[in-house]
């Protein structure tokens, strides 16, 4: 019982970690986290990196609990988190007190990538590691 609803949380979590981004871009860029401190932007600005990692994070957590991870279905959230990242930028574009950046897409794209180069090299790779024993391990 607990093990079905877990596996559920894993497979709904994308999901919910979208709308959860969509409702923070609808907000103005200060309505949840202002610090008074000087590295309030860079902290800002470096979230970008993160958030979209998560989120394709949260992607192959719902692969390997679904058993569908595969080469080709990791490029593919991959993509998807990327292509959410350019879908919330243009949101943002219509959102009072936001805007839209070429360089944020970047973040965010920059973000995906370093998660995708590290599942790549730890899950399908030949050689046995303790990352991909643990995500094996979810996969079943």
């Amino acid at each position: 019982m607990i093990k079905k609803f877990v596996r559920l949380l894993f497979i709904i979590a994308p999901f919910c970690y979208m709308i959860f981004i969509w409702i923070l871009s609808s907000l103005p860029h200060d309505a949840i986290l202002d610090t008074p401190f000087s590295f309030d932007l860079l902290l800002k600005e470096s979230l970008h990196l993160i958030e979209f990692g998560i989120l394709y994070g949260l992607f192959v957590l719902f692969l390997l609990v679904s058993g569908k991870m595969t080469r080709y279905s990791n490029i593919v959230v991959a993509l998807a988190s990327i292509g959410y990242g350019f879908v919330d930028e243009l949101h943002q574009y219509f959102v009072p007190y936001r805007s839209a950046t070429v360089i944020d897409l970047v973040k965010d794209t920059i973000g995906v990538l370093v998660l995708y180069w590290i599942v790549r090299k730890t899950y399908f790779s030949e050689k046995p590691s303790k990352i991909k024993a643990l995500l094996q391990k979810l996969e079943h």
